[in-house]
């Protein structure tokens, strides 16, 4: 009776947990935010071949300035993808939120959020023109380092705050101008508007103005300083990752797509990295980080979110039930390019108490192994953003540029993890032997 109220009490808290993290999934901004990362994640994959175009095969047949004519192909790559993630970043957030919200013109929204950015840029910038050797003031443009990397918490930021003041605005029907008449739709929409976009960039501009002034400094690098560094370092500490990620992973096990978590508090810092990372590889200075979101994805996602090809290559070699085999002979071809829905609910591992703990604890051993390895220098740094369905092994050579000891140290890892999800899938297997046996009784 005491054992039965027990397992009615972890339930009840599992239910309540997952709850949560399913309404903190699906909060509107949080949910805007992952929609707008999906929607110019293309741009990032491009920005990662031509990374890796440029430095590792032009380099192979081509010299001197004929290898610096081919780069700038790459190179004007870097400037319309990488250099301006920021400045993409806000209005395509500003659409998403938007729409999501259900505003009858994220269009307009996504203006707004682009102009907002605008806004807050730097009054001056500090450049060094060319042959120069010291830098001087100017006025009157804009620079890739506020626009790009470092810019992109603030395309966040600005993007949800800017989108949530107009749309706000927009509902109070005082602000409304209805100019009547037979007009077209577009032309009634934009004086219906009109009001509150004329409040919500005065205000990003009365904030922008206030702190030049008073503050001698700019929206863009108190964000920066204040939010995205601090958030960042944490964020993407080894700790700190490994945290949030198993967390997002738990969910998984419980049902909830990893992304509630990995999605909202993790992808952006982590591509915040990543992309510096890139940056700095196609500029040949010195790579400043180990952890970004591919490093993640490449060592402590094979096969898929638990690196789940593991037990793939254990239920081949080792079990002896026919469903178990049937599943991973259905789940083999997807695995090998990261996609493991069919293993995670038709083995399964939702759900299945034995299996959650490998599935949890294998990208942390993946990820320490591979940081490792990273940190004493044995292996390249990640510097090419590759598509995360990339399979196994070839992720590890062209995330690295080309290091084949990355290829070792993942062949390594998936090793160590088909030994680890080994007693685990036997213990599995008992117990779902033991149910089917009990179901047969009935």
């Amino acid at each position: 009776m005491d054992n039965s109220a027990n397992k009615s009490k972890g339930k009840k808290i599992l239910d309540k947990f997952s709850d949560f993290s399913a309404r903190v999934g699906n909060e509107v901004h949080l949910r805007s935010l992952r929609d707008a990362f999906a929607t110019i994640m293309p741009l990032f994959i491009l920005a990662g071949l031509a990374v890796l175009i440029n430095n590792v095969i032009f380099p192979f047949f081509a010299a001197g300035q004929h290898l610096t004519n081919l780069q700038f192909w790459g190179n004007m790559v870097t400037n319309g993808t990488l250099n301006i993630a920021g400045l993409v970043l806000a209005p395509v957030i500003g659409y998403t939120l938007a729409k999501n919200k259900g505003f009858n013109n994220p269009l307009l929204a996504s203006v707004i959020a682009l102009s907002s950015l605008i806004i807050v840029m730097p009054f001056t910038i500090n450049l060094v023109p060319v042959g120069a050797k010291k830098a001087v003031n100017i006025s009157g443009a804009l620079d890739f380092s506020n626009l790009g990397t470092t810019g992109m918490f603030a395309g966040i930021i600005i993007g949800l705050v800017a989108t949530e003041v107009f749309i706000r605005l927009s509902k109070i029907k005082h602000l409304k101008i209805n100019i009547g008449g037979n007009v077209p739709p577009s032309v009634s929409a934009s004086f219906s508007d009109m009001i509150p976009v004329i409040i919500t960039l005065s205000f990003m501009a009365l904030l922008s103005s206030l702190l030049l002034v008073i503050g001698k400094t700019n929206l863009i690098a108190l964000i920066t300083n204040l939010i995205q560094e601090p958030l960042r370092r944490f964020n993407t500490s080894l700790p700190g990752m490994l945290f949030i990620y198993s967390c997002g992973n738990f969910l998984f096990t419980l049902g909830i797509h990893k992304t509630v978590i990995n999605g909202t508090l993790l992808d952006p810092v982590l591509l915040i990295n990543m992309n510096k990372n890139m940056a700095a590889y196609a500029a040949h200075k010195a790579i400043p980080y180990i952890l970004t979101n591919t490093f993640r994805d490449t060592f402590g996602m094979i096969g898929g979110t638990g690196s789940t090809i593991c037990l793939l290559i254990a239920i081949f070699i080792f079990s002896k039930q026919r469903a178990s085999k049937n599943v991973a002979s259905l789940s083999g071809a997807p695995g090998l390019f990261n996609i493991n829905e069919p293993v995670i609910f038709g083995y399964p591992i939702v759900f299945n108490i034995p299996m959650m703990i490998p599935f949890v604890l294998q990208p942390v051993i993946g990820i320490l192994i591979a940081y490792f390895f990273t940190s004493i220098g044995w292996m390249s740094r990640v510097v090419v953003f590759i598509p995360w369905t990339t399979p196994p092994l070839l992720s590890a050579y062209l995330a690295t540029a080309g290091d084949w000891r990355a290829v070792i140290v993942q062949l390594l890892i998936i090793i160590i993890g088909v030994l680890f999800y080994l007693p685990f899938m036997k213990i599995s297997e008992r117990v779902m032997a033991r149910e089917a046996s009990l179901e047969n009784q009935k």
